[in-house]
């Protein structure tokens, strides 16, 4: 199915059909990918996200937030962290993973692998994450640091449609946050995930609500 402005995530039953209703599915699976300590992950649970998954790429305390919340998780080990590593095959394992459980939508919660084709092409328009700037300013694993380094007054949070280039998709919510004299990087990258940790959970569950993601 073509779908020029939104991506369609699964067909809402009709009033009166069951959840096994031929051609009607009830709701939509998600999955988190996390690397770090969860926090972000937290607040998608706490908000009441349905996650049915959660995956990491290292051992980290995310998976611990999965297994304190019943939430089923899988890690998928990186077998190393230089210009040795085969992005692609590692997200073909992903998808594996996320197709076996039947993921519709996927959010990203600081997952520190950038996933490469075989990923973007089984979720076209169906990848959420979170970035610690307004985009498109500040792309890039350390745009708490190159804002303060800048000397901006402004930054922020920006959810949006993970594309195949890093940072780049559809911008579905924007916050400001401002940068405070004698910031240090610590302090202002807390006040961007009180922010992330608000807004986040709110976009996916207007996508839920929705049934569509824009693109």
């Amino acid at each position: 199915m073509s779908v020029t402005r939104e991506r369609i995530l699964l067909e809402t039953a009709a009033p009166g059909e069951s959840d096994g209703a031929a051609g009607s599915v009830s709701a939509v699976h998600v999955g988190v990918l996390v690397s770090g300590t969860g926090t972000i992950l937290h607040a998608i649970v706490d908000a009441g996200i349905p996650v049915e998954l959660v995956v990491a790429d290292r051992p980290c305390p995310g998976l611990g937030v999965a297994e304190r919340a019943g939430i089923a998780a899988a890690l998928i080990e990186r077998d190393r962290f230089d210009a040795g590593f085969d992005r692609t095959a590692y997200s073909v394992r992903l998808v594996d993973v996320l197709i076996g459980h039947g993921i519709d939508l996927v959010a990203m919660a600081g997952f520190g692998t950038i996933l490469a084709e075989p990923v973007h092409d089984a979720f076209s328009g169906r990848i959420i994450n979170t970035h610690p700037a307004l985009l498109p300013a500040f792309k890039g694993w350390h745009a708490v640091r190159d804002a303060l380094a800048y000397g901006v007054k402004v930054t922020g949070c920006t959810v949006h449609v993970a594309g195949l280039d890093v940072d780049t998709g559809p911008i579905l919510a924007q916050e400001v946050v401002p940068v405070l004299d004698g910031d240090t990087e610590s302090a202002l990258q807390e006040r961007i995930k009180e922010v992330e940790r608000r807004i986040y959970p709110a976009v996916l569950r207007r996508i839920l609500d929705q049934g569509t993601v824009p693109v």
